[in-house]
């Protein structure tokens, strides 16, 4: 049976077709908040791919960044008084720990911003050199997004669109000295006390997207089996990271797929830091046992936003429960597991594939519960 995946550059389900080592790589946080529901459907989405491929034989190399040095979570260090690079473990800290509690394993690299300057530099350097970016007399240096006409490639929103999102994300449009308004930065000037780093173009920090492009690279290569993250990152981020890379590169597709999970809101509105509307791993888990959280999870297909429900997880909950109930069973029914790959080989089709373990366990089929869910990362012996 063969795995299909919706692919956001090309918008269309596709077989997915790879060697035994699938590289996966997912944009990690930001650390100067505690882990919500929002990271949670993302990165247990990713990790039940994870298994699923390893499932089907795959050897999965996974990495996920953590962008310990940008302008958020260098304001929070302000705001708290202390450095940003300890504010930057302690919730890296948290994360793990919120994420382990769901049972999500971590992934083989997770390389940091911070520790990836060097070479950071280095990429900057080459896409001056190569005409795809150019520096300015105070330091800035910018990707020349006019030249390659494939900003929009990606994300295919309109001009207005595309400066509204890149406004929302921290880009400066109207800057001094840009060829094009949405002309992003691969490498600043640091403002009075923010680190700084030696540079070709004077002391600095890099920009925001060229840090992951250097991180895929350095651990994964030119190119990559599937990128992921939130839907909030097609424009400009990933966007962004796809031109530098193949620019620096000359190879391509950066990603043979790209794959975006959506986003989970808080009474009709998109969970986020910046509006404070969050529903946290950490509470959740001292609520409920972890795979009732999960199956809440997964009970939504990634590719669908939803809002969250304490009923909806109040249900989950006892879904979980009739599976730990049915799995001390013998019994086995193989077209009930048929039906589950052929959910999970469908576009990642987790909420069937959820309904076919209830059948399961309404059919008094433990061993089917139990082979299925520990497919899918439940622990129910």
């Amino acid at each position: 049976m063969q795995l299909r995946l919706y692919d956001t550059r090309t918008r269309a389900v596709r077989d997915f077709v790879a060697g035994r080592t699938v590289r996966l790589y997912v944009c990690g946080i930001t650390p100067y908040d505690a882990a919500h529901l929002g990271h949670a459907f993302t990165y247990v989405t990713f990790d039940a791919l994870t298994r699923y491929l390893e499932h089907r034989g795959h050897r999965v190399v996974s990495v996920r960044n953590v962008t310990d040095v940008d302008d958020d979570i260098l304001r929070r260090a302000r705001e708290l008084g202390e450095d940003y690079l300890e504010l930057g473990r302690r919730e890296v800290a948290r994360f793990d720990r919120d994420l382990d509690g769901l049972g999500v394993r971590r992934p083989d690299a997770v390389p940091l911003a911070t520790a990836t300057v060097p070479a950071i530099v280095h990429a900057v350097r080459g896409l001056v050199a190569g005409g795809h970016a150019y520096a300015l007399d105070d330091g800035r240096v910018y990707f020349d997004t006019a030249a390659s006409g494939r900003f929009a490639e990606l994300s295919r929103l309109d001009d207005a669109e595309l400066r509204t999102r890149f406004a929302a994300n921290g880009g400066d449009l109207d800057a001094p000295g840009k060829r094009a308004r949405l002309d992003f930065l691969l490498w600043q000037p640091s403002a009075d006390g923010e680190p700084r780093w030696d540079s070709d173009w004077g002391p600095g920090r890099p920009g925001w997207h060229i840090e992951c492009s250097v991180m895929v690279s350095e651990e994964l290569g030119s190119v990559v089996d599937i990128h992921g993250g939130g839907t909030d990152l097609v424009f400009p981020h990933h966007s962004a990271e796809m031109l530098q890379a193949e620019a620096l590169t000359g190879q391509g597709p950066f990603a043979r797929v790209w794959m975006h999970v959506a986003m989970v809101a808080l009474d009709g509105v998109k969970m986020s830091k910046s509006l404070g509307n969050l529903v946290f791993v950490a509470d959740l888990l001292e609520r409920y046992e972890a795979g009732a959280v999960r199956r809440y999870l997964l009970e939504h297909h990634y590719r669908q936003g939803w809002s969250y429900s304490d009923v909806a997880l109040d249900e989950a909950a006892a879904g979980f429960k009739r599976w730990q109930d049915a799995a001390g069973g013998d019994g086995a029914r193989n077209d009930l597991a048929a039906s589950f790959h052929a959910a999970l080989c469908d576009d990642l089709d987790t909420p069937t594939a959820i309904a076919v373990l209830d059948a399961a366990a309404d059919a008094g089929a433990g061993a089917t519960v139990r082979e299925l869910a520990a497919i899918l990362g439940f622990a129910v012996r």
